[in-house]
């Protein structure tokens, strides 16, 4: 018998290790293939909701937020790859950080087209990878056309502000609720994985799920 679980994956476009839980989250289901039927929500929170529109130096952004020098940013950059790379996922160069909400709006209209894990993939890609704007809307409206979505009606969302209030009533319920940090990885809206953890946790955390 098939079990189905309903996981709500709490994150932003410019979290590191959002990327990285995402790659572990998704190894972790293809280990449970055939045991169960599983749709990821993706749900809003943004970092760095006050970003401005032209971004921030990601060092100066860093050691303003955190008292972060150089050194230990260096270490955390070459652990955040190796991690990534374990999983799969590669990290290229990334000098600057910005303002995500646009991306979250368009996730969320993604996820009424049954398109959100494509756009999210992609955006963590261009972001983390590739190392380009995830506030530009040239950006946004290419990788819209690369998941199938609408570009038209991604347009028409970008030039306004749909979508800005659910997305904003969604940060809310969810920070609310207890989450002040991501990725938060929330399993049939009791059981909460907190991190971007190696597939193995995750494994073993939706095994004694299943198992209760």
């Amino acid at each position: 018998m098939t079990t189905t679980l309903k996981i709500d994956f709490v994150s932003d476009v410019s979290c590191p290790w959002c990327a990285i839980g995402l790659k572990s989250l998704e190894q972790a289901l293809a280990g449970l293939d055939g045991q169960i039927a599983v749709k990821i929500h993706f749900q809003p929170f943004e970092l760095n909701p006050q970003m401005g529109s032209a971004g921030q130096d990601i060092a100066e952004h860093l050691g303003e937020k955190y008292g972060l020098g150089e050194a230990q940013l260096a270490q955390n950059r070459e652990v955040i790859r190796q991690r990534g790379a374990e999983v799969g996922f590669a990290f290229g160069i990334r000098n600057r950080i910005y303002n995500t909400f646009d991306a979250h709006r368009l996730l969320h209209w993604a996820g009424l087209e049954g398109r959100q894990l494509e756009l999210k993939h992609a955006l963590f890609k261009a972001y983390f990878t590739d190392g380009e704007d995830p506030s530009d809307h040239s950006v946004l409206q290419r990788l819209v056309v690369e998941t199938g979505l609408d570009t038209a009606r991604a347009a028409a969302i970008l030039a306004g502000d749909e979508f800005a209030d659910e997305v904003r009533a969604q940060e809310r319920f969810f920070q609310q609720n207890g989450i002040h940090s991501v990725p938060a990885v929330i399993i049939n809206d009791r059981h909460l994985i907190s991190g971007g953890q190696p597939p193995a946790v995750f494994g073993k955390a939706l095994q004694e799920i299943l198992a209760a």
